[in-house]
């Protein structure tokens, strides 16, 4: 759920950054059409750009009130998150424990691994915090 959130956020900044880029017509009624057509300004940042802007920009961050910060977890923290989510990752590894752990190869285990969570992103807008694991 976090992360679905996550991307809706991201998106809703975005497009507005992307409508900041049009500007309304200079003269609605006037004769000429060039008066009554809006201007676009060409967009600096693609989505990408846009995120990784805001991740090390504060200034930027700022001004479309969003912020994320990204870190590794260290190993203290992923057994604090294995300890904490005992019960998903118990679901999670039932399939490996209940056959013989004997029979496991090296893949097996690496799997394992790869499902706790090694970084921490913290996105805050409108003053909520979402903290999603990866």
């Amino acid at each position: 759920m976090s992360k679905e959130r996550y991307n809706q956020i991201i998106d809703e900044v975005y497009n507005k950054y992307a409508d900041s880029h049009f500007i309304p017509p200079s003269n609605p009624k006037s004769d000429f059409l060039t008066g009554q057509l809006f201007s676009v300004i060409p967009m600096e940042h693609s989505k990408e750009s846009f995120i990784n802007e805001i991740k090390n920009n504060p200034k930027f961050s700022k001004k479309w009130g969003l912020n994320i910060k990204e870190r590794e977890l260290s190993r203290k923290d992923r057994n604090t998150y294995v300890f904490e989510n005992i019960q998903m990752v118990s679901n999670m590894f039932n399939g490996f424990f209940a056959s013989d752990v004997n029979m496991m190869n090296d893949n097996d285990f690496n799997f394992i691994f790869t499902i706790i969570p090694t970084k921490l992103i913290t996105l805050t807008y409108n003053n909520k915090t979402i903290e999603i694991y990866e």
